[in-house]
């Protein structure tokens, strides 16, 4: 695809996926913020400098702003308690809760966009998975496996969606392994020795591997369950992600994290696959998966995000007594401030080598 192209799909992800996204994030917080009686002093989309102020409403001011990054909402003494009504001076459970409603909010967005896909058809992952490439010399071009082959079962153990090769194979490092393919409609067996050190990208075994779809329309009440399962196994892998980095089942260049400008890429490579196959799930799966990251980013205890606040909040729980507001704006400063910092390489690395071409 040409570049102009690439980098027009890669906009257009932003502006409709990735920034309505971290708006509804905003939102979220503005909501529960209303709830609890909290003012809020600003409302905006977009980023300034101010373009115009929409209207004005029980003391909020509505802004439309000139930088398209998703919106902001801006309380009340964020970080004075001694202003009365604003949010640093609200109760433990009303600050806990304006906290963690953007977060909420985007996991809540995520389901939502799983069960639209899942009635609209999504591809349903079958049994096995298939072959793709084999590494000349490598443990399975010596047992004898060829692409096209589909693996059933690796020392019996049935492979599917729960369940992938990697998974067996990890655990048998320098140990012969039994891996069952079909082949011509016929079952074979081969064994495979997994490789304790190995070339980087080519992994213990030497052979690459896709999942077998089949495209699938629930019912409502189907996708509902199987949009819940989907986020429980998002979850799951991203809190195995550190012992797949230590297993070395990721390949170093795929570590460092990813930009607005890195996921605004993947989602115009999404938003290509939706126009060429004219399906809408690649664009739901992406936006769901993109809105579920940012609610569980944001949840971890890193100084400046909610989870940082939050964090603050509950040690404020335990102690009895709120830690000195000065300190913590200056912890959470700090984190802001390295948080930019990152953010700039990252956006940088993007441009300069990005991940996803």
């Amino acid at each position: 695809m040409a570049i102009g192209m690439s980098t027009g799909l890669a906009i257009l992800a932003f502006v409709i996926i990735v920034g309505p996204l971290i708006l509804f994030h905003e939102l979220g917080h503005f909501i529960a913020a209303r709830l609890f009686g909290i003012t809020v002093e600003e409302f905006g989309i977009g980023f300034p400098p101010r373009m115009l102020t929409l209207f004005e409403r029980k003391g909020t001011k509505y802004t439309l702003n000139w930088l398209p990054l998703g919106g902001f909402m801006r309380p009340a003494g964020e970080n004075d308690p001694n202003i009365e009504g604003g949010l640093s001076a609200a109760s433990r459970i009303a600050r806990f809760s304006v906290m963690a409603a953007g977060p909420a909010t985007n996991i809540v967005i995520a389901f939502l966009l799983l069960v639209v896909m899942f009635m609209t058809g999504a591809p349903e992952q079958q049994p096995g998975v298939l072959v793709t490439d084999i590494v000349p010399d490598s443990p399975a071009a010596v047992a004898g496996m060829e692409a096209g082959d589909i693996i059933m079962a690796i020392n019996d153990v049935e492979i599917g969606e729960s369940n992938g090769p990697s998974d067996v194979i990890y655990e048998n490092l320098g140990t012969p392994i039994t891996i069952t393919v079909k082949r011509n409609e016929a079952l074979v067996d081969l064994t495979v020795t997994p490789r304790t050190e190995w070339p980087e990208d080519q992994g213990p075994t030497g052979f690459a591997y896709t999942t077998i779809f089949e495209m699938t329309h629930y019912g409502p009440f189907a996708a509902i369950g199987r949009s819940l399962t989907e986020i429980g196994q998002y979850v799951k892998t991203f809190i195995q992600l550190p012992a797949m980095i230590i297993q070395q089942q990721i390949p170093t260049r795929y570590l460092r994290p990813v930009s607005v400008v890195g996921i605004s890429q993947l989602g115009g490579q999404e938003i290509e696959a939706s126009i060429e196959m004219s399906e809408a799930w690649p664009i739901l799966n992406f936006a769901a998966l993109i809105s579920l990251a940012l609610g569980i980013t944001n949840l971890l205890p890193i100084p400046a995000l909610d989870g940082g606040r939050i964090l603050f909040i509950i040690v404020e729980m335990i102690r009895g007594k709120r830690i000195n507001h000065e300190r913590e704006s200056l912890v959470h400063f700090v984190g802001f401030a390295l948080l930019i910092g990152l953010m700039l390489v990252f956006v940088y690395l993007d441009i300069v080598d990005p991940l996803f071409q």
